[in-house]
This record gives structure tokens, sequence and C-alpha cells, in this order.
């Protein structure tokens, strides 16, 4: 490169970087930030593991057992923060000390122990059934307050520090086996004496940079601990009054772990869980969930894939048994999240929070698929029949299934979504003499990926896997892409078989191979685009016909991006003999012959065995006189070979 070319290079550089646009499925251009602004969700969950504690023996000779929880907070609290006392089983035969250390909060303090006493500074509600003492030293570090505790009464129970708890139980109770001194531990398992609920306030968001849409996701993961014993948690899901549409909730945790949902009535929302889950308030029935990315990166991507490139929050929280999660609306003021049991979804709204959870809809570049099992719609009772927009397409439905597949561009399904097929299931009830009709508006995705349908005609109507020697085959690769259809382009197509070298069909829009032509195929429209082609396959001289074989097509961008599909199919040759056809004339001779042959054999040695092992006697010539007399025959043996005079002269 000559001097006069070094100052192209930065600026070839600067036009590359211009013209290239993220890949699909990738989570590039959205670098996850902490939300700063209103959070768009409330987050709580349970846990027993606190930021740190100790527990101790020391208070078992005195005349109190003492309780610390000293709490701190991300920020100011809104939200009163709920204290239960319970005493152990045998009831409140103890006097209990509880040291609450909460500055700038206001509790609610409850228990049955009716000598519980309470020094606190924070603001106690009137409902609080406890006796209050004098307040704790003011601004105590751990060590002072622990101090301060061991003077006044002797001894420790437990200390707890608390980050941003909704709710705390604490059970009173000593253990011997404890140790003598209370040492706080960073990450204590307090699981023995105190249980809480906590405020997430690390989530995270951000959005794709070329994204203008609207459809927002939340992503919730759990993180994995090996030694956690937990398999299954209840998330309560509550929504604005305004119902919430074009949002997905995604569970994420591992394969064998069980999410119970409970989903309040304005919640349209749509799911995706990993693992294994019901709907808590509508059935028991255990649902399959689908294998997700354990990576943030690859959780955002799922994301994109599905059409939502606005990341409206991102949590990471430990394992939990119990979830609390408040979608809010920044238009209405936020009001005290509390945690009732969900309503029992009504008649009406129970067939839309089934079908969003099940999503039994499948699209691909060219149809759309729905399949329901009548097990999962037994909440819903009496379905008759389930149709789409168009109520001509109806379902058809056997013992277990209501199923249907139809064109994109056929029983009212529109496009006009990026990514997504727009349609309505309408589900018809018995109710009574009469029927009802629910409708549940849903968005089927279109995967951006590549699509390769082999068959039998030019006609390209019914898609088949069968590839037939010496016989046209007719192949179409199909792919959407909105963004920009025209970048689009087929780069190549392979055929491969086992024992044979690949032949190439089609490189950069152009037959390769011989016997292959490129056809035309139809416009694009709605962003999709089409590649047709047809060719015949022959086996080289001297091989032998496989009875498999392997298409394999690549299609790409301008910036190398590169989509792969394989698509395997079984080689018939209509020259090699079918199975089935019925035994030749030759055939029923020769299986004749040999039947006789065989019967002549078995029975000349069944005849030679007879003849050599029957008794000797019967080989004797037989005399052709009569004895002579019956005393004769009494003095002599049969088979004897000994004679005598008289014997013989008898016989002369």
């Amino acid at each position: 490169m000559g001097p006069r070319a070094a100052p192209l290079l930065p600026l070839l550089l600067l036009l590359l970087a211009l013209l290239r646009r993220p890949e699909p499925g990738r989570a590039e251009g959205c670098d996850l930030q902490p939300v700063t602004a209103e959070l768009p969700i409330t987050l709580s969950y349970a846990t027993s593991t606190v930021p740190r504690g100790c527990v101790s023996s020391s208070s078992m000779g005195t005349d109190r057992e003492v309780h610390i929880l000293s709490v701190k907070w991300s920020k100011e609290s809104a939200f009163p923060l709920q204290v239960s006392v319970t005493p152990r089983a045998g009831g409140c035969t103890r006097s209990a000390v509880l040291i609450l250390l909460c500055a700038r909060c206001s509790a609610n303090v409850t228990s049955p122990c009716r000598d519980l006493l309470i020094h606190t500074d924070a603001l106690l509600f009137p409902g609080t059934t406890a006796t209050r003492g004098p307040e704790p030293p003011t601004a105590t570090g751990e060590g002072q307050l622990l101090a301060w505790a061991r003077v006044t009464y002797g001894g420790i129970t437990s200390y707890s520090e608390l980050r941003d708890p909704r709710w705390v139980q604490l059970h009173l109770g000593e253990d011997a086996d404890s140790p003598l001194d209370c040492v706080p531990q960073e990450r204590f398992n307090a699981a023995l004496h105190l249980e809480t609920e906590v405020f997430f306030h690390g989530v995270k968001g951000c959005s794709r940079g070329d994204a203008q849409s609207t459809r927002a996701a939340h992503i919730v993961r759990l993180q994995p601990e090996p030694s956690s014993p937990i398999t299954e948690v209840n998330l309560s899901l509550s929504c604005p009054e305004r119902a919430v549409s074009n949002q997905i909730l995604i569970l994420q945790s591992w394969a064998n772990f069980t999410w119970s949902l409970s989903v309040n009535n304005n919640c349209h929302i749509q799911f995706l869980v990993s693992g294994n889950y019901r709907i808590a308030p509508i059935s028991s029935l255990l649902l399959p969930g689908e294998r997700l990315p354990d990576t943030e990166q690859g959780l955002i991507a799922k994301a994109f894939e599905k059409n939502y490139s606005v990341i409206a929050s991102y949590s990471t929280i430990p394992a939990s048994t119990h979830v609390s999660l408040e979608i809010q609306e920044h238009e209405v003021v936020r009001r005290v999240p509390v945690t009732p049991a969900p309503p029992v979804p009504t008649t009406h709204s129970l067939p839309h929070v089934v079908l969003l959870m099940l999503q039994p809809w499948k699209c691909t570049d060219e149809t759309m698929e729905i399949v329901i099992a009548r097990s999962h719609l037994e909440p819903i009772k009496d379905v008759v029949n389930i149709t789409l927009r168009d109520i001509s397409c109806q379902a058809e439905k056997n013992a277990t299934h209501f199923m249907l597949k139809t064109p994109l561009s056929h029983c009212g399904t529109s496009l006009e979504g990026r990514g997504h097929a727009n349609n309505e299931l309408i589900l018809n009830l018995a109710k009574g003499a009469t029927f009802q009709s629910v409708r549940v508006a849903f968005q089927c995705n279109i995967p951006r990926e590549l699509f390769l349908r082999l068959f039998p005609t030019a006609a390209f109507e019914v898609p088949q896997t069968e590839l037939e020697v010496n016989k046209e085959a007719f192949v179409q690769a199909s792919m959407r892409w909105e963004d920009h259809p025209a970048d689009l382009q087929l780069k190549e197509c392979w055929l491969a078989a086992p024992g044979q070298e690949p032949v190439l069909l089609v490189q950069g829009g152009e037959a390769r191979g011989t016997g292959v032509t490129v056809l035309e195929g139809p416009p694009s429209s709605h962003g999709r685009k089409v590649w047709r082609f047809r060719f015949t396959y022959a086996v080289p001289e001297g091989g032998r016909v496989p009875f498999s074989a392997t298409l394999k097509c690549k299609a790409g961008l301008q910036n190398n991006t590169i989509f792969e599909k394989v698509l395997e199919v079984t080689v018939k040759d209509s020259w090699r003999p079918p199975n089935n056809r019925g035994l030749g004339l030759a055939a029923v001779l020769g299986i004749t012959f040999g039947a006789f042959l065989i019967g002549a054999l078995l029975t000349a040695g069944l005849w030679y065995i007879y003849s050599h092992t029957r008794p000797i006697s019967k080989l004797q010539p037989v005399s052709s006189t009569a004895p002579a007399s019956e005393s004769s025959s009494t003095n002599h043996s049969i088979g004897s070979t000994q004679s005598t005079p008289c014997s013989t002269s008898s016989m002369a």
C-alpha cells in the first residue's frame, strides 16, 4: 500500500462500522444499566439468608431471650415494615426482648406474647401489640449495639442484619447447641429463627438502539445454588387496573425447577418459563416449560428473538420459595403493594389467562399451527369448538387435542407487526342451552430463520422428505427479514450423501450442478423472500444408492451474517425392488424341491436307524414245518443254537 492510500484506512473502517448492523438473535445494542428513574416493577422475594447475623446460647442463663434486628435501607422506604414475632410450640413461656434498629422507618410489630418488650427507634403503628421500652443508643454500630445488649440483658439469642425488608417473621426460642458468643458472619443462614421478604432494588434495563416498538420484556432470573433444597417457587403477579398488553415475562431457572404462578385478572401478559410451571388458581396440572439460556446476554437475545426490543426490567435474585412481582403503571399514582391471594379468574378472563400461558400457536414464515391438549382446557370447561378470526377456519378435534394449521395469508391473519402474525382464538363454550364465545387475541412470533422445503412437483404445494433417484425434485428456501429484505441473498446449497462427495447445487443465486435450474420465485411480501430451484439426483456410476441424504442451504446478509438450514431426506430408488412383492415361480419350485429332498433324506435316515437297532431273533429264517410236539418246543430254547442227536433225527 502506497503512502497516498494510508489516509483511506480510517475512512474504510468508519464506513464498515456504519454499514454493520446488529445480528438477529443477539443482544448487541442493548447494554443493561441500573434503572435510576421510577422502577417499572416492584419485586420482592422470601429468604432466610441475611447479609450478616449470628446466634448464641448466652441468654439461656438470663431472665429473657434477646433478639436484635438491624434494618438498613438502600433508599427511604415508602412502605411500613411488618414484623411478626411468634412463640415456640409451647407458647409464650419465656419473656423476650426485641431490639429493632430501623431509623427513619415506620413499623407494625405484632405478637401473641403480651410480655414482649421492644426497644426501637422506628415509628410504631398504633396496632403494635407489645410493650415499648427505651430506645437503643442512637448512631450505634454493630459492635456497640451487641455490647449494649450484653451489658443490659446479660446475653444475646440472635442478631440479624436486614436490607430492604418488606416483612419479617421472627420465631422465638433458644438453642443450647448454639455458640456461647454471638459473632456476626457474612451471608448467615437464619432459617431456624427468621424468615423475611426483601425488596429487590438492583433492577436493570435497556433497549435496542434501533428499537421503535413498545413491546417490553421483564426478565427474572434465579441464581443457581447447588446446596439449596428449594425446588419450587410461588410467584404472585399483579398488574395495574388498566390491562397490561404487549409485554412478556421471562422466568429463568434450572431444568428441574417448578414455578407455581398466581396471576390476577388484569395481567394479559405472555410468559416464557423454564423448568415446569402451573397456574395455581386455575389448575394443578404441571406444564412443561422451555429451555432458556442461563446467561444475561442469552436471555436478552431470547427477548429480541421474540420481537420484544425493550428490556423494561432485568432482575437476578437468589433461589426463593415465594416471589412477589407487581408491574407498575407510571401514569397512575403507585399504591402500597400488598400480597393478598389473587382473585380467582372469572369465566370471561379464564380463557385469556390459560391460553396466554400455554401459547399453543407456532408460526413458520408461511404457516400458522395451533395445537391445544384437551387436558389443558379442563379449567375452562365446556369448550365445544375453537376457530380463528375467520370462523370458517375451525380446529379439528379428536379425543385428546384441538388442531389447526393454516397459511399466514388465510383465516384473518394480519402481518402488520414486525416479525409476528396477529389473529384471534375464538372459544365457543356451551352454557346450558346457549353458546358463549370468548375471543383471545394473540401474536404468533415468526422466527428469523431460514426455512427449507422439498417438493415433488413445480406446484410447490405439499412438501415431502423423500428424494427419488433420476427424478426431478423442487427445492424452496425462504425467510422473513423485515428490516432490509433486499440485502438477504441465497449463498449456496449442497446435497450430501453417505459415502459420496457433496454436490454443489446453487451458489450465489446461480445453478452450479448438472441438471440444476434456478427458478423464479414469488414476489417478496411482508419482508418474506423466496428462492426456488430444481435438480435431478443421479447416483455416480458404480456407486450404491444411499438410504438417506442431507440438503443444506445458507442465506446471508452483506455484513456476513449467515443463516443455515439442514433438511434430512430419504432416498427412493425406482429400480430398487419393493419389499412387498410376491414369490416368483422359480422360488416356489426351489422351495418344493428342497422340501422333497429333505423329506427323502429324513425317511432314509429313519429306516437306517430302524434296521440296525431291531432284535437279532427277527433276522433268523422261519421254519416251514410245524414243531413235532408241544414237549419238543418246550425242551429247547427258541433262540438257542445248540443241537442234539435227538433233535436232529426228529427234524429229518
